[in-house]
């Protein structure tokens, strides 16, 4: 009855497309198999008692407190104007160059993405602070756009991201299990810290590559991304050298303390990630821009996005149970097990498939269910967890910026002016999906790029 696992894992899609809550569809769908193959006789119901120790471990772990400190830091961040001054010290500095403007928004993208790791977030914040003006001074709309949507999926992949705080939580547990399978029986541990040492020249060398491309399209084509005239460019000199000092170096500290904090190994993430909180209000406060009200407002966000996502764990345990209950988890094996090319043909398709289920879910689902499932064997197969896992991130990224299901596109489509119609946002986007392709070619030729740092950060 394995391929009844398939059936259920189908069944979700279906019901995720007909647009009912990921966490209810994930629970409920699964509940409903796990009645139904009860009464037949094919599913043994008693497995879903091991659903209350699920959760408890859950409840207890240590880690997944980084979620709700991480994403509080990001939302008071985004509520304290600290995206719009940056742009604009930005713009003034890059304005007298052709592409200068383009070349802000990558480097205040990148910041953002370093400062809350919220995709929608920053691609909502940069659309509405950035599209209208670059429009306005005259640059080609598929080229504003795909270059904030392209900005503003650096979440994914920069440290500390909300992915890569999962996806490191799910590939220690992966991890551990392959070796065990493997009968290793001291098995060798991966943790967050090792995924956002992986993750960061990965993401750097994807923003350098963002600003080549700009570059050369303002070489080769100047009146798609015109200079910005004098008159737009407020701050010149020694007002722009202390302006720049003001807004660029609160935030920067802010990153360094965090990530610093960890690959030191002075702080565990989720200390880093308190580091990170109390920073982001004491930065809001700096910019006058922290009051009862705001805090008030961000609390509420904060708790809504936290809920989602640990109701989605919830969901995401509960489906696994079923999941393996029906022998899902050795179908999968046998079938990657089985494909031409060994490990390099296995991962292929579990690169593809992710890549087409990021159309239809958030990286959460696809963390919290997918890997899980897919990560042991792979694992098993010899891969690097590190590697694994900024591959991972970075497919989901570009699965994220692909017409047109990607993520990014709709979160810009709902903050863009009239005047930007969704195919300029598609073509807009084109160019970038080849360099994140580029890059996961690069990262697929030398695992270097990836495991050299967490290798001498973490090195005894």
């Amino acid at each position: 009855m394995e391929w009844l696992a398939l059936l259920l894992f189908l069944a979700v899609c279906l019901v995720l497309l007909a647009g009912y809550p990921v966490a209810l569809s994930l629970a409920g769908t699964a509940l409903l198999f796990a009645f139904a193959g009860a009464a037949f006789g094919v599913f043994d119901i008693t497995l879903l008692q091991a659903l209350p120790n699920r959760l408890y471990g859950i409840m207890t772990n240590e880690t997944l407190i980084a979620v709700p400190l991480f994403v509080f830091m990001g939302v008071m961040l985004e509520r304290s104007r600290v995206a719009e001054n940056l742009l604009d010290t930005m713009a003034s500095l890059f304005g007298p160059l052709r592409g200068g403007l383009g070349i802000s928004v990558v480097v205040v993208g990148m910041l953002l993405a370093a400062s809350t790791g919220i995709v929608g977030a920053t691609v909502v914040t940069m659309g509405l602070l950035s599209l209208p003006t670059m429009l306005k001074r005259g640059y080609s709309p598929r080229l504003a756009a795909g270059t904030i949507c392209a900005s503003g999926t650096l979440g994914q992949i920069i440290p500390p991201s909300i992915i890569l705080i999962l996806l490191g939580d799910v590939l220690s547990s992966a991890y551990q299990q392959a070796q065990l399978d493997m009968g290793i029986f001291s098995p060798e541990t991966v943790s967050v810290g090792d995924l956002f040492a992986g993750a960061l020249f990965p993401g750097l060398l994807l923003v350098v590559m963002y600003m080549l491309y700009l570059i050369a399209v303002a070489m080769f084509s100047p009146q798609a991304m015109p200079a910005l005239p004098p008159e737009d460019r407020a701050l010149r000199g020694a007002a722009l050298a202390e302006r720049l000092f003001k807004v660029l170096l609160p935030p920067l500290l802010l990153i360094l303390a965090v990530l610093g904090s960890i690959m030191g190994g002075i702080a565990t993430p989720t200390e880093a990630a308190a580091v990170g909180a109390i920073g982001a209000m004491l930065l809001a406060a700096s910019q006058r821009q922290f009051d009862r009200r705001r805090l008030t407002e961000v609390m509420r966000s904060t708790t809504q996005i936290t809920a989602m996502v640990f109701l989605i764990f919830v969901g995401a345990s509960l489906f696994s149970l079923v999941f393996r209950g029906y022998g899902g988890d050795e179908l999968i094996k046998e079938l990657l097990s089985d494909l031409p090319g060994g490990v390099i043909g296995a991962m292929i398709i579990v690169m593809l498939v992710m890549f087409l289920l990021g159309f239809i879910l958030d990286f959460i689902e696809i963390t919290l269910v997918v890997v899980p499932i897919v990560a042991p064997i792979l694992l098993a197969m010899g891969l690097d967890p590190v590697w694994l896992g900024v591959m991972i991130a970075i497919n989901l990224q570009t699965s994220f910026l692909t017409p047109p299901f990607g993520f990014a596109l709709f979160y810009l489509r709902g903050v863009a002016p009239p005047q930007l119609n969704t195919l300029d946002i598609y073509r807009g986007v084109v160019p970038f999906i080849v360099i994140q392709l580029l890059m996961l070619g690069l990262l697929a030729l030398w695992p270097e790029l990836a495991t050299w740092l967490p290798g001498v950060v973490y090195s005894d």
